[in-house]
């Protein structure tokens, strides 16, 4: 029989958040059941909570940056036992046969990966994510959490710190190589701290220069204000790689320019509407515009052990569940340094 667990539900896009009850299915012979810990807060939760990029299904609950703890698992699981440390991410499920699934890329699934919350499973059920108190997971798609990392500063590794991982390890970045982290929220810190324990020379380009002392504090070497137009004339030519974090329309050409021969500029924030730039700007230099998602499970993995390694988590700050709209209200206006996490413990 399906087991009802707490949960912060919101019925539609421009209602508050309450506490509720969801169902979560009898586990399956290879599901685990995981006691949620910590749920970090994405601003893309709150993206698709107020149906800004359409087809919102409610009541929904958010949360796809979710650590805990295993509580039973299913009679064929293998992976994990009882008392584990584990996290699930951004997808739940995947086709598992076509070519990216084979290649351990299942966030670019062809048949579309089964997304944590505000998605459906291949059997039709919704899916509903972490702000709650218990998930069931097949086992392939849970993630293991090293001990060295705590589970409230893992839980948003599991969407902003692979979200930078995933495009500083594709492309490269490392010893010799220069990279610049667009934005300093909470996918930009993390891209600080990884970049850097991954041995490149870290930049960071924000608007101001009003959180140069964290960037310094996380690893940057240097830190300049891209609303100084000397920037861009100082910087030209100068980038192995840039990754860009930000969700909102930027000078796209301008951007480039800082690009040397070869250089990558990859986006990971989605603004609303097109970006636009001029072809010249990446012929001249034999340079590359991209884009990039989160990781694979397999990837995923890297990533947490790479941080545990490196004694890298998330800066955080922790709440309540009751705490939610009013901490969605400080992601909208940046007031958070860097990242939310929901403590679950809160819903007894």
């Amino acid at each position: 029989m399906p087991t009802t667990v707490s949960a912060m539900t919101t019925a539609g896009p421009n209602k508050p958040f309450g506490r509720g009850t969801i169902e979560r299915r009898d586990p399956k012979p290879h599901d685990v059941v995981i006691d949620i810990a910590y749920a970090g807060i994405c601003h893309s939760d709150i993206h698709q909570a107020r149906d800004e990029w359409g087809e919102g299904n409610y009541p929904m609950v958010p949360g796809h940056e979710i650590a805990g703890t295993v509580s039973a698992v299913g009679d064929q699981v293998s992976r994990y036992a009882v008392g584990d440390r584990v996290g699930v991410g951004c997808f739940v499920d995947s086709c598992r046969e076509c070519v990216n699934c084979l290649a351990g890329e299942e966030q670019y699934c062809l048949a579309g990966e089964v997304q944590t919350y505000n998605s459906q499973h291949y059997d039709g059920e919704p899916t509903y994510g972490g702000y709650s108190t218990q998930i069931v997971v097949d086992e392939n798609y849970v993630l293991g959490i090293p001990a060295g990392v705590g589970l409230d500063v893992a839980a948003p590794l599991l969407c902003a710190g692979i979200t930078l991982y995933s495009p500083l390890h594709h492309w490269n970045a490392g010893p010799g190589k220069k990279v610049a982290i667009v934005g300093m929220g909470g996918l930009g810190h993390m891209g600080v701290k990884i970049a850097k324990a991954m041995g490149a020379e870290v930049t960071v380009l924000s608007r101001t220069l009003a959180k140069q002392e964290d960037g310094k504090r996380l690893g940057a070497d240097a830190y300049y204000a891209t609303s100084d137009p000397s920037t861009f004339d100082e910087l030209a030519g100068h980038f192995d790689l840039i990754v860009n974090t930000v969700a909102a329309q930027i000078p796209v050409d301008a951007y480039l320019s800082l690009l040397g021969l070869d250089g990558s500029m990859v986006n990971v924030g989605v603004p609303e509407g097109a970006l636009e730039y001029h072809g010249f700007s990446l012929v001249a230099g034999r340079r590359s515009l991209a884009g990039s998602k989160i990781g694979g499970i397999r990837e995923t993995q890297e990533m947490l052990d790479f941080c545990a390694e490196h004694g890298l988590g998330a800066d955080i700050e922790t709440i309540s569940c009751d705490d939610v709209d009013a901490a969605w209200e400080r992601v909208v206006q940046g007031d958070v340094r860097y990242r939310f996490v929901i403590d679950t413990t809160s819903f007894s």
